[in-house]
């Protein structure tokens, strides 16, 4: 399981450190969050292939659902209650297992292991996923092509950038300082003019209609997205 990014989160810090000790063993690298909140601004961060998440943490149930909303990675859940209800209501919001604690360490190892397999098989693995095609926008993270289509679209290197956060992202709403702070790897103060105007030249170079744009929305008051 070299190569592969695990993120924990569990509000207890033994179970995350307990966990970590047998997922390094394989040669898994771990991330570790105390809370939803603190694991969504991990996976804004980093490049991650799976998640272990507590869903008996006050926002559990609500991290595993935004989880889900913005990313399709494996989601194991960790579960104190042995029950069914805790179980299926984790699943319906978005898990793809579930592990009841107390856990066998080589129980867990298996069931991650089997998760990250059946994402690489599928093509559905977000580490491996190289294409993404937005109702005939695509864009292709190796060469670093953008199509509208089937059509090339010359983009400059920071709208290429802008371009891969959103359509990476889709659905997700980011703010315009979430935009420069991104790409240009600075602080956002008085980015406003600078973002609209590259978000103006994308859509002039991928919308059949600028004024009407199908892929780049504005979020009134929010900032943009692109359209899933």
């Amino acid at each position: 399981m070299a190569n592969y990014t695990v993120l924990v989160v569990d509000d207890e810090k033994e179970i995350r450190d307990a966990i970590e000790i047998y997922l390094k063993n394989e040669g898994v690298r771990v991330l570790k969050a105390q809370d939803g909140v603190e694991a969504l601004e991990m996976l804004h961060e980093n490049e991650v292939h799976l998640i272990l998440l507590d869903v008996m943490m006050p926002d559990g149930i609500s991290a595993t659902h935004r989880i889900r909303e913005e990313k399709n990675i494996p989601i194991i859940i960790l579960s104190a209650k042995s029950e069914d209800t805790d179980k299926i209501l984790g699943l319906q919001v978005g898990a793809d297992d579930y592990v009841t604690k107390p856990f066998n360490p080589m129980e867990l190892v298996a069931r991650v292991k089997s998760q990250l397999r059946r994402y690489v098989t599928l093509g559905t693995f977000e580490g491996i996923k190289k294409v993404i095609d937005l109702n005939g926008l695509t864009i292709d993270k190796e060469s670093k092509e953008v199509t509208v289509q089937g059509d090339p679209v010359k983009l400059t290197p920071i709208e290429y950038k802008i371009v891969e956060l959103l359509m990476t992202n889709a659905g997700r709403v980011f703010s315009i300082n979430d935009i420069y702070e991104r790409v240009w790897k600075e602080p956002g103060y008085n980015a406003e003019n600078t973002v609209a105007v590259h978000i103006r030249k994308i859509r002039e170079k991928i919308e059949i209609d600028p004024k009407n744009p199908r892929y780049l929305k504005v979020v009134w008051g929010i900032g943009y997205k692109m359209e899933k």
